[in-house]
């Protein structure tokens, strides 16, 4: 079964995708990494881009790295929520996978 996520982008935003990728790790595991960039910051955030990463295994998310509005910026381990320091999208991407690589 293939999980689907959304995130939701103001239709009158200019944004621009910049990473959408589903990596497949196992026969019951697989990444989805997802980034954007936007005019403006989310609610919540102080840079310009819009992101989802999720670790999925046996059909539930483990790991998610997210900034859905009024939140800001946090990670998702397991059902436990942590604050994150967001610095670039090339940082978020390497401490997603850094994560990643301790439940996989």
């Amino acid at each position: 079964m293939t999980t689907f996520y959304s995130v939701g982008i103001v239709s009158n935003m200019m944004a621009t995708s910049l990473l959408k990728q589903r990596i497949i790790i196992s026969e019951n595991a697989f990444a989805e990494l997802v980034v954007w960039d936007i005019p403006k910051p989310t609610k919540g955030s102080t840079h310009s881009y819009k992101y989802r990463l999720a670790l999925i295994v046996d059909r539930e998310c483990v790991l998610r790295y997210d900034n859905e509005p009024g939140k800001g910026d946090h990670k998702h381990v397991g059902n436990k929520e942590f604050d994150y320091n967001f610095t670039t999208p090339e940082k978020l991407i390497e401490d997603f996978w850094k994560d990643a690589e301790k439940i996989i």
